[in-house]
């Protein structure tokens, strides 16, 4: 199957990036990974989005993911980042399917706070979870990839390999996903569901799987985070972690699956110089340059990219 314009220019970024890894210090690597790793959880609310959905518990999924690989690692001794990240998606897609089957039930506000409320609940059982480190969370053990021992001081490096591979193909499959029945679909929706039903298509059956692989990419999200972290904690399941990714949604705009990645770069790179430049008021720097760029852009930094597409037509 041929690539398209959009999933080759996707290729090149990640080509680019995996070279300009050898060159950067450890510290961008690590940004950059992060950066990703948010990017695919917040895809997954631009999937919902796109369906005219907007969930406030998407750190859910990407707190499992994470603990996945934690747990994974201290009470089984797996290793192998793959196998982790597996299991993180299995456990993920088994919990989503069942929570789907209310969520999908709802619209608006209510799908909003009912994400939000059963990403409470895991934050809360996790912090009155002794085993688990309560709210210290506890350290991930050392992994490795397939054969290789990523340990020796080349750990940041070879997880944002990992992390870009991984980015690479949750961006090629989402970029035909938007394009497919299922994809078109949920835009439909968005826009009239009664419609969709004349059409003789199951609303509540394309909102379910939609959810789904939704949940499962922020899952590989968190996986990613707690590999480049090498630690694990319940403020991933918190409201304000997700409250992050809706807002970096916004900030990059649901017209591309790259904008995810662009938006969440330059979220967290002004969050990272506005802490260390206003340590103490770095919150008031970071809300005021993204919200310059959400009143100046409000269709997301993307639509600057469509924008020069229509001068030049």
């Amino acid at each position: 199957m041929a690539l398209q314009k959009s999933e080759i220019m996707l290729v090149v970024a990640a080509a680019v990036i995996t070279l300009l890894s050898f060159a950067v210090p450890d510290w961008l690597a690590f940004t950059t990974t992060l950066a990703i790793a948010s990017a695919m959880v917040v895809l997954g609310v631009v999937m919902l989005m796109r369906a005219g959905l907007v969930s406030f518990g998407q750190g859910l999924y990407y707190c499992i993911g994470g603990y996945a690989v934690g747990m994974g690692g201290r009470f089984l001794g797996i290793t192998d980042a793959l196998v982790l990240i597996g299991m993180g998606v299995a456990v993920t897609v088994a919990l989503a399917m069942l929570l789907g089957l209310l969520l999908t039930r709802y619209r608006e506000i209510f799908f909003a706070m009912l994400t939000l409320a059963f990403s409470m609940i895991l934050y809360g059982i996790l912090v009155k979870s002794q085993n688990l480190g309560s709210t210290d969370g506890f350290g991930v053990g050392n992994w490795t990839l397939l054969w290789f021992d990523p340990e020796g001081g080349k750990g940041s490096k070879t997880v944002l390999w990992l992390a870009t591979a991984v980015g690479l193909a949750v961006a090629l499959f989402l970029n035909r996903y938007f394009g497919s029945a299922i994809g078109l679909a949920c835009e439909a929706i968005r826009e009239n569901e009664v419609r969709v039903e004349y059409m003789g298509m199951s609303r509540r059956q394309i909102l379910y799987i939609n959810y789904v692989i939704a949940a499962a990419i922020g899952s590989i999200g968190g996986s990613l985070t707690s590999l480049a972290a090498g630690h694990v904690d319940p403020t991933m399941a918190y409201w304000t972690i997700s409250g992050e990714f809706v807002f970096i949604a916004l900030l990059g705009g649901t017209g591309h699956v790259a904008a995810s990645f662009i938006a969440a770069m330059i979220f967290i790179m002004v969050r990272t110089y506005a802490v260390e430049l206003f340590p103490n008021s770095w919150q008031l720097i970071l809300g005021t340059v993204l919200l310059l760029i959400i009143l100046f852009l409000p269709k997301g930094i993307w639509s600057l990219f469509t924008r020069k597409r229509r001068v030049a037509s």
